[in-house]
């Protein structure tokens, strides 16, 4: 999964159009993009929505909020056709626990649906193992807006004072054994330029998918996650040379290469 893009849920004459987009997942959104006075209409105009549409195309997610209105999001969104529910300002496992039992109650496929926690504040993070460790989390995600509000960080060009915090959420991922996070939106969907650098950074840190809220970053998003097609050759040959062997073996450069190098190229593999 290389790209989501997200939409908000009280514009419905938009959920055909970023269907027919690039991106990986579709991810519907009941919180920020949605003023308060609109929760419940947007929430019934998404899940009159998601009944009636059975097409193939992107995954669909919903971002639910949190507290009692998620609670009605939750019951309202859990149908078929719906992957995933991003649970906004996750701040504990018992969260996605609580979220899990909704979801019980009103899926129509037991534990069909998976979570993703969106980790906003500073003690989400800390607790980011325990949350990514919880029963059906899919992946986790980083709400930096409300971070950087909730820790008093300016973030600078290159985003360098937040490396700590999304390195700590790849660790927790990795720990737990799922997928790895999907990056933070950028906001500043004019700059394409910029977007691939952050992209390209976030990829070098382990990241495998970024959040957009324009169209027009998908094609960048999927772009960096979507590896060469020489790469992905190499990673076949290399994986093949080492089965043969069954032990270390040299590239095609002559460099010694360990099973730690053959697991990076069967994950590379694994992913596509």
């Amino acid at each position: 999964m290389r790209s989501a893009l997200y939409v908000p849920g009280s514009r419905p004459e938009l959920f055909g159009k970023a269907m027919s987009s690039r991106a990986d997942v579709v991810l519907i959104d009941l919180e920020d993009s949605v003023p308060p006075a609109a929760k419940d209409r947007a929430r019934t105009a998404v899940a009159n929505w998601l009944n009636e549409t059975r097409a193939s195309g992107p995954r669909i997610w919903v971002r639910v909020n949190p507290g009692s209105i998620g609670e009605a999001d939750l019951a309202a969104v859990a149908v078929a056709g719906v992957s995933a529910v991003c649970l906004a300002k996750t701040e504990s496992a018992d969260q996605v626990h609580a979220a899990g039992a909704v979801l019980r109650e009103f899926e129509p496929a037991p534990g069909g649906i998976r979570i993703c926690p969106i980790l906003e504040s500073a003690s989400a993070v800390l607790a980011a193992r325990d949350i990514a460790a919880a029963p059906r989390v899919d992946r986790l995600q980083l709400g930096e807006a409300d971070l950087c509000a909730d820790i008093g960080v300016e973030p600078g060009p290159d985003d360098r004072e937040l490396w700590a915090v999304r390195s700590q959420v790849v660790l927790a991922s990795a720990a737990a054994g799922i997928a790895p996070p999907l990056g933070p939106v950028r906001t500043d969907f004019g700059d394409l330029g910029a977007l691939q650098v952050s992209t390209m950074a976030l990829a070098r840190m382990g990241f495998r998918g970024r959040a957009c809220i324009h169209p027009r970053q998908v094609a960048v998003v999927n772009d960096v996650f979507t590896p060469a097609p020489a790469e992905l050759e190499r990673a076949r040959a290399l994986v093949a040379r080492f089965d043969a062997v069954g032990g270390a073996v040299l590239d095609d450069a002559g460099r010694m290469v360990d099973l730690a190098v053959v697991r990076r190229a069967r994950r590379l593999l694994a992913d596509q």
